[in-house]
């Protein structure tokens, strides 16, 4: 993942066109048209060494002929031509390319290699990007460049579009340019050779001219790239995605409950969940929704009030709202009496439906509902009557919203008679729909949006702070397990990892006889639990292979002996090691749910909460969530299945222990963190209830095959990086990676900083810092941010916090920006010290480039520290500001006394 050069390839000052030609339909022919008619002002060269001109325009044999060198290389020629020309290009300076040539991964080149392959080597030596192959081209409208073979330009706007389909592309274009929507940004991936979504989402994340970025997505690459590009580019600005392929089949050979509920689809939403991202299902969803977002400010609204002057779309915007899963305000006695007082008569209900109303009505109406403390949001619906102007009412609407400052949503009902009111709203930024069903959806497009922005900015306390597990009985587990060739643990096996992360389960017993388990069940004493023990069943249910609530030996004998009969019958194959045993769990009226790992070929591993049982496929109740969690990722997954309800209490039932339900799902985040091996697990059926969980059943399926950290869709908390420390007065300190739950003790070590450091670091004097920007600060991407914190270390206890220092790096990890600040009264502690040593080695280890940073230039304090460190000073950024970088691929300066 990289941005370097993608200034040449969207920002060209010239373009070559390799396979420019007049031949009618020809992609070398569409090209040059569309070049010479996007407006670029550069200069814009054909190559061809058949024809003296093209398009009017002189063409040259080849790229050794151009008379300056060309920053974009447009390639339509044949693909064996392809690798030779971007050795060409690259050789000539050429930084960027667009091949629009297909079919070169499975073409034979050189070597017996691919020329896909053969391609990117030629690229690669001159640091050259690509896009494509395969691809349609790319639009930048803004400075006239239209390097595509598109059949019409895109409008210019501050939209990014950027698809791996071109023929969609195409279908955008035809479907956009008519509505009036214009492109920042207009890219064509084709086969994603090196130019690929993190990329673009790096890139476009940070361009002041776009003001969304739109998705069209098939496959995603490269897991890590994506995530982090993805969640970076979303905190900017909104990120919409339609992802297309939604009905795979491809786990239907799952061999557990997790790997046939994580189908494809759903991994994809979890994913593009947590980055932040609002994923949508068509291209009327997509550019409705881009519109919604950038219309409406920001809002936590969630109960949203309907105010009508018909009951029919008023019931109907109701339906749909509560249909997809919105909720509707419940007006209070006091808005209802307000109500009561303002208009002659209405609904005395929500959805507020105030007949033939005129403007006057509406605005007293709206400006009840904009101050009731239960109504977040309002949509306000008019169908046109005889008795009323649909623009007049438009206007009072305009000015009421605007002296609220308030979000509301309209829908003017109907088209030749509304169609000025709705451009009124239009023009005057409110949201306004064509119909009851777009507004109640554009609605929860700000929802859902607000609610994934919140998975980026969330700051949870930590309840695994004072849990360690017992990682090494379960990598024993294992290890031992793999040494004897098995991938599937049986079930003590399987319950006894469990254990070793603190979930609760039931005491289980192998026995490899009938007499056996009869023998067992006679020392456990009551009620028993019989199941059989075979690797190769994967559930167990399916084949008879369960007995529950059998009261005696003499039962328990004669049902192993069944059992082992009806297992025979269905699966002659599967190998039997025996049975388990173990005592019934009496737990009335808990409920059954199932926590569930898988690993998925895109995304790494994934875990799955929902309603669990032996009908767990057919309830189909499930959520898939990304690890790492915590606490309020783990409540979140919960909720979004049918099951919370149940897990809430209802009639005389109690409600479930819902920490204790989130604290196993991030146990079993940590786990597959700490043990790679397991690649799918099953806790199923897991007790929930009052008084806590309880793994009744659990199967795990694991690998020799070495996983490393990169498996993980987002780098989990590196506790590898922690260090303890000794100041020079003594004390004894802990420095480890920034975590999302120090913004409580992060304001309190703000607050304890003089007027002066607080400017050193922020540049101005700065009040308490909300919790927006310090959410930034301490839940960071650590694949591409690390700041450090020292903390009192006290009897392995964690005290406030002391120091901190953080960097954030560029996608291409040339550059990575510092910034240090330790308390004021521990200057000269040798603290700042140690902390910038540690990120030092940090970031030399990870192959950064160089450090760098800003210093107000009279912090002179600051400019001796880091100078003694081998800083160097590059320049002055303003005035009163200067750049000072550490170049890491040299030695390190001398080193100065500790400050």
């Amino acid at each position: 993942m990289s941005v370097r050069n993608l200034n040449f390839l969207f920002r060209p000052k010239s373009v070559a066109v390799i396979g420019a030609t007049e031949r009618e339909k020809a992609v070398g022919t569409i090209v040059m048209r569309n070049l010479m008619q996007g407006g670029f002002s550069g200069p814009i060269m054909p190559i061809n060494p058949k024809q003296q001109a093209v398009a009017g325009v002189l063409a040259y044999p080849d790229v050794d002929s151009l008379p300056v060198v060309p920053d974009l290389g447009v390639i339509c020629g044949p693909a064996d031509e392809v690798p030779q020309q971007i050795e060409r290009l690259g050789a000539r300076g050429t930084r960027a390319a667009i091949i629009m040539t297909g079919g070169l991964s499975t073409t034979p080149g050189l070597n017996g290699r691919s020329l896909h392959a053969n391609m990117m080597d030629a690229a690669r030596r001159h640091g050259m990007r690509v896009l494509g192959s395969d691809s349609l081209g790319l639009m930048v409208p803004a400075v006239g460049l239209n390097a595509s073979y598109a059949h019409q330009s895109a409008l210019p706007g501050r939209l990014a579009f950027v698809s791996q389909s071109g023929a969609l592309c195409n279908a955008v274009l035809d479907w956009a340019r008519p509505k009036g929507i214009g492109f920042s940004h207009f890219i064509s991936l084709g086969e994603s050779a090196d130019v690929d979504f993190g990329d673009l989402l790096d890139y476009l994340g940070s361009d002041p001219s776009t003001r969304a970025i739109l998705l069209y997505i098939e496959s995603i690459r490269q897991r890590r790239n994506f995530m982090s590009a993805a969640r970076a580019a979303a905190r900017n600005k909104p990120v919409l995605a339609i992802k297309a392929g939604r009905r795979a089949e491809g786990a239907k050979a799952a061999a557990s409950h997790t790997g046939a509920l994580a189908g494809t689809d759903a991994v994809y939403d979890a994913a593009l969940r947590r980055a932040g991202m609002l994923r949508v299902y068509d291209l009327d969803e997509m550019f409705t929704a881009v519109e919604t977002l950038s219309r409406s400010k920001p809002t936590r609204a969630t109960k949203l009030a309907v105010l009508t002057n018909g009951g029919g779309i008023g019931v109907m915007a109701v339906d749909e709202l509560i249909e997809i899963g919105g909720e509707l305000a419940e007006l209070s006695p006091a808005t209802i009496e307000k109500l009561n007082t303002a208009l002659p008569s209405w609904s005395r209900s929500n959805p507020v439906q105030i007949g033939n109303a005129d403007g006057d009505r509406y605005i007293k109406a709206l400006d009840v509902l904009l101050e009731a403390e239960e109504v977040d949001s309002v949509l306000i619906m008019h169908a046109p009557t005889a008795l009323t102007s649909a623009s007049e009412i438009a206007e009072q609407v305009i000015k009421s919203v605007k002296a609220h400052r308030a979000n509301v949503m309209t829908c003017w009902v109907g088209q030749e008679q509304v169609g000025p009111a709705r451009r009124l709203l239009r023009e005057a930024g409110i949201p306004t729909f064509e119909t009851p069903g777009a507004a109640v959806h554009a609605f929860m497009h700000l929802v859902n949006y607000r609610r994934n922005q919140d998975m980026l900015m969330e700051t949870p306390a930590s309840a695994l702070a004072d849990f360690t597990p017992e990682t090494a009985n379960a990598r024993l587990v294992v290890e031992t397990a793999l040494a004897t060739g098995n991938t599937i643990l049986s079930e003590p096996e399987a319950k006894a990892i469990l254990t070793a992360y603190g979930i609760p389960t039931v005491e289980t017993h192998i026995a490899r006889t009938p007499a056996e388990a009869s023998r067992l069940a006679s020392e456990i004493g009551g009620a028993v639990a019989l199941k059989i023990l075979s690797a190769d069943i994967a559930h167990k249910s399916d084949v008879g292979g369960v007995m529950l609530n059998l009261p005696g030996p003499f039962e328990v004998e004669k049902a192993a002996n069944l059992m082992l009969e009806k297992v025979a019958g269905k699966m002659p194959e599967a190998q039997i090691q025996g049975f388990t045993v173990q005592r019934m769990a009496r737990r009335p009226g808990a409920q059954e749910i199932i926590i569930g790992v898988t690993t998925d070929p895109i995304f790494g591993p994934v875990i799955m909460f929902g309603q669990g049982g032996v009908a767990v496929e057919v309830i189909n109740d499930s959520a898939i969530g990304l690890p790492p969690l915590n606490m309020t990722l783990a409540r979140e997954l919960v909720f979004r299945t049918r099951v919370s309800k149940l897990l809430l209490g209802y009639r005389d039932r109690p409600a479930a222990d819902l920490d204790a339900i989130c604290l196993s799902l991030m146990k079993i985040s940590q786990l597959i963190i700490d043990i790679p091996e397991i690649v799918e697990l099953d806790i199923n059926p897991l007790f929930a209830d009052a008084e806590g969980v309880l793994a009744l059943d659990a199967r795990i399926r694991i690998t020799a095959t070495a996983f490393g950290p990169d498996r993980m869709a987002i780098r989990p908390y590196p506790k590898s990086l922690e260090e303890t420390l000794l100041l020079t007065d003594g004390r004894e300190v802990l420095v480890r990676p920034i975590r999302p739950e120090d913004e409580p003790s992060h304001h309190v070590f703000v607050s304890k900083q003089t007027p002066e450091d607080i400017r050193f670091r922020f540049f101005g004097l700065v009040g308490e810092l909300p919790h927006s920007e310090m959410a930034r600060l301490t839940q960071i991407d650590y694949d591409r941010e690390m700041a450090f914190i020292a903390v009192l270390h006290d009897d392995g206890v964690e005290g406030e916090t002391l120091g901190v220092v953080r960097t954030v790096s560029d996608p291409d990890n040339e550059r990575a920006e510092f910034a240090v600040m330790v308390r004021s009264d521990l200057k000269g502690s040798g603290l700042g010290r140690k902390l910038m040593m540690k990120m030092i080695d940090y970031c030399r280890a990870r192959g950064t480039g160089q450090i760098v940073g800003q210093i107000l230039t009279d912090n002179t304090r600051m400019l001796k520290f880091v100078e003694s460190l081998g800083f160097k000073r590059l320049r002055y950024v303003e005035g009163d500001i200067i750049e000072v970088a550490l170049d890491l691929r040299a030695t390190m300066g001398p080193q100065a006394e500790a400050t």
